[in-house]
């Protein structure tokens, strides 16, 4: 197997598509898409991969400070995001919202605010919108928001996040329109009038994508019947045309099918959505996966997280991979500068020949493209997009790229097709 590399960072800015009775579809563009009106042309590939790279283990920080009783994500910069357009309220407002899939309370920026950081749009206002209203405190959508209060019989959230950032305000109720024509009445969010932390001025605030009772997923059930897919592109693909995106997909537009679907049991772990791996092979040698501390009392033992870019494993098995890879791979030994990555090598043309790897999940096996597996961090070195940690497994998005990967959280299973994400 050969492998032609190209530096990777796979986060997304989502404008409209196309939509359908029962479901729609949204375009996805990548985050270093020079459509996009912030992006910034003077930095290399290679840096905007390091920097998904450190975002990354900051990710996994939050991994491990996530209590069990409560609903957190993580916040860091712009890069490394996927931003969906949506409107909120009657008439309906514009805003752009970071896409967590590790989240659950959807909110944005409200006036009248105590803090707001600044955002290109105008912050909502709740007086002039005639479909909104609180959420009292005896409505059980209260009790599932993780840390709340009560003032005045209206419902407080406070959501605190893995780098320090969080969100204080009233949960809420509006109507919420994703594209024309596709409205959905009486979503609970929250109105957030206390907001500091590392956002920038392209969002207002989040989508939550995760598997929780406040989750818009879950709100949206009876219209999206819990369905929801996504496929990611390749970074030359959208940094060079854009034209080329990638989607994410609700409802009878998120059904994943065809000869070549594969289907995983999918377990909530929390927010999250986990699925377990028994072992991943090389060549004909066979590794043993085991479950990390973070997920070893679920029956999942791997969180699939869309917002992560590389993947992260339990350090004994990382050893047992790196040692099998070093056999497998004739190429030169270098060390990545920046030390995100364990193990890398020399390359001309950022060409290394690599062995199969396939990922065996409970009843699916699932071959990594080199793509998936080895990533150029820098001009002449490739290196291996797996990494080890002793808290936490989550499979990133350097595993899902040219996946069409979707969620039946009411069959609570995963598909997976391998397709051209480009031509989805």
């Amino acid at each position: 197997m050969v492998l032609n590399l190209y530096s990777q960072n796979l986060f997304f800015y989502c404008s409209c598509r196309k939509s359908t009775v029962n479901g729609f579809t949204l375009d996805l563009i990548h985050h270093d898409s020079p459509i996009l009106p912030y992006h910034n042309p003077s930095n290399t590939p290679f840096e905007r991969l390091q920097n998904a790279f450190y975002r990354s283990f900051s990710r996994a920080t939050f991994f491990k400070k996530c209590p069990v009783n409560s609903i957190q994500s993580t916040i860091t910069t712009t890069e490394g995001k996927y931003l969906m357009k949506i409107s909120i309220g009657t008439p309906p407002k514009d805003i752009l919202v970071i896409a967590e899939t590790g989240s659950d309370l959807t909110w944005t920026q409200c006036e009248p605010y105590v803090h707001c950081f600044k955002q290109l749009a105008p912050i909502f206002n709740p007086k002039n919108n005639s479909s909104y209203k609180v959420v009292h405190c005896n409505n059980e959508l209260c009790q599932n928001i993780g840390f709340f209060s009560c003032k005045n019989d209206t419902c407080n959230y406070e959501e605190i996040y893995g780098d320090k950032s969080y969100t204080i305000g009233d949960f809420s109720i509006e109507t919420f329109t994703f594209v024309e024509n596709v409205s959905i009445l009486n979503i609970a969010f929250g109105c957030g009038h206390t907001n500091r932390g590392t956002f920038t001025n392209a969002t207002s605030g989040i989508v939550g994508l995760g598997g929780g009772k406040v989750s818009i997923v879950n709100q949206m059930n009876q219209e999206i019947k819990g369905k929801l897919s996504y496929c990611l592109i390749l970074l030359e693909s959208s940094s060079t045309n854009s034209n080329t995106t990638s989607h994410i997909n609700f409802g009878d537009a998120a059904i994943v099918s065809g000869p070549d679907v594969v289907s995983i049991p999918l377990i909530k772990f929390q927010s999250f959505y986990s699925l377990s791996l028994e072992s991943i092979s090389i060549g004909n040698k066979t590794l043993p996966f085991k479950s990390s501390k973070i997920t070893s009392n679920t029956q999942g033992n791997i969180i699939i997280d869309s917002g992560r870019t590389l993947t992260f494993v339990p350090p004994d098995f990382y050893a047992n991979l790196e040692k099998t890879l070093i056999v497998s791979i004739n190429a030169t030994r270098k060390h990545d500068l920046s030390k995100s990555c364990k193990l890398c090598y020399a390359s001309k043309n950022s060409t290394i020949v690599v062995p199969k790897i396939v990922a065996h999940f409970t009843n699916a096996n699932i071959e990594l493209s080199p793509t998936n597996t080895f990533v150029q961090v820098a001009e002449g070195l490739v290196c291996f997009t797996m990494v080890p940690d002793e808290e936490v497994s989550i499979l990133g998005n350097f595993t899902q790229m040219n996946l069409l990967i979707g969620f039946d959280l009411v069959a609570n299973k995963v598909s997976f097709l391998p397709i051209d994400c480009t031509k989805h």
